[in-house]
């Protein structure tokens, strides 16, 4: 089965990370409002304001970036990436008040 990529970018560290067609059809029905900030999250995992990893699974990693103009009083972009062999694939991104 061919699994199509609304994109792949390489992350900091330089490893490829890709959003699947079906995880972009996740968020755009579970967050819709990060459907308008696609280029930011292209961003977020090229140029995070932070990284920090999952503590109940060692090839998660959480990728943050501030966007002080929202409204909203979440302002960190959250892009969830999991690794497998070394490429990422997101695993899901929304808002977040707090860097956890």
């Amino acid at each position: 089965m061919f699994m199509a990529w609304i994109f792949e970018v390489k992350d900091k560290s330089g490893r490829k990370i890709h959003l699947s067609d079906e995880r972009w059809k996740h968020l755009n029905q579970e967050h819709p409002e990060v459907a308008p900030y696609i280029e930011n999250i292209k961003e977020t995992l090229k140029n995070p304001l932070k990284i920090t990893t999952y503590e109940f699974d060692e090839n998660v990693r959480y990728y943050y970036r501030y966007f002080k103009e929202r409204e909203s009083e979440a302002k960190y972009l959250l892009v969830i990436v999991k690794y497998l062999n070394n490429h990422g694939f997101i695993i899901t991104t929304y808002f977040v008040r707090n860097i956890k």
